[in-house]
């Protein structure tokens, strides 16, 4: 892909800028004509950066979703891995609870069809991250068997549209967490 212009650029960061303020404030249905307006372009130039609201959204989140993949990464060397596999997936519910708009979009990504590209979304690069923290709590019999990474994000994004509302949703969504966990990962005796 060629290297932006300038004012491209500034059009690009600008309108990247106004979509956070505008999903934080309305959720990830955030008007796409208003982000526009709002960051001084047309509907045209909001396009051809982001062609689709998914494109858009996958922008918005993904600085925090690098972050929570390379937390999975530095995690997965540690020995103790349910402590592990916890410890990253509070902080998956925490970011899902509190950034307003990422556990819809986290939803409409594993709803998402064959059509649309699953390898840059945040629930594809959230799944491959978590995976070895999964399997390695899986092997070491800290999970209940069948258990999948799919399956914990997918309780990640209900606990986090449940909680949304809530006065403090990151404690919340960490205590309805813990509850959901101690089902499918017992403490061993």
């Amino acid at each position: 892909m060629p290297a932006l212009r300038a004012d491209a650029r500034r059009n690009y960061a600008r309108l990247l800028a106004v979509a956070e303020e505008a999903i934080a404030a309305h959720g990830p249905d955030a008007s796409l004509e208003q982000i526009a307006r709002t960051a001084g372009v047309g509907s045209a130039t909001l396009r051809r950066h982001f062609p689709n609201r998914h494109a858009l959204l996958e922008a918005v989140f993904r600085e925090r979703v690098g972050m929570l993949c390379a937390r999975a990464r530095d995690l997965t060397t540690g020995p103790d891995t349910r402590g592990a596999l916890l410890e990253w997936l509070n902080a998956v519910t925490a970011d899902a609870a509190t950034i307003r708009g990422l556990a819809i979009a986290l939803t409409r990504d594993q709803a998402a069809g064959p059509d649309v590209a699953h390898e840059h979304c945040a629930s594809a690069q959230l799944t491959e991250a978590g995976d070895p923290l999964v399997r390695r709590a899986a092997n070491d019999g800290a999970l209940a068997p069948g258990v999948t990474i799919t399956d914990l994000l997918t309780l990640i994004t209900g606990i986090a549209l449940a909680t949304e509302h809530h006065t403090d949703p990151a404690a919340e969504a960490h205590r309805l967490l813990g509850l959901a966990m101690a089902g499918v990962s017992p403490r061993p005796n």
